[in-house]
């Protein structure tokens, strides 16, 4: 189960950490996804739970850091834009990468609204 909890509304340029507790068997990945109002759930990062491997989307390059502590996933994200508003969800899988079909399990997820 993935339960994610962190979101809430934030000025542009303001930080905000998500977070996302893993309880059972935690797969080999875990991820971060988002999907903005009227469009598609895209890839925002990735980790290897069992290593240090990370993945990054672009767009969030250099502005947003994924880790992990135990059981809990977090997303760090500073610099915020009005395009990172979007509800973030939790993700998990036994495959690396962005695809978002090798994703099996999900959270809610969380909303993140960007102002201006």
């Amino acid at each position: 189960q993935l339960v994610e909890s962190g979101g809430g509304l934030v000025q542009a340029g303001a930080s905000l950490t998500l977070s996302c507790a893993a309880s059972g068997q935690i797969p080999s990945v875990m991820a971060w996804f988002r999907q903005a109002p009227g469009k598609e759930r895209t890839f925002v990062a990735d980790i290897l739970w069992a290593g240090t491997l990370k993945n990054y989307a672009d767009s969030v390059k250099g502005r947003f850091t994924i880790s992990k502590d135990n059981t809990v996933l977090r997303l760090q994200m500073n610099d915020l834009k009005l395009e990172d508003t979007a509800v973030y969800y939790c993700a998990a899988s036994s495959y690396y990468g962005d695809d978002i079909s090798t994703y099996t399990y999900w959270g809610r997820g969380t909303r993140v609204t960007v102002s201006s």
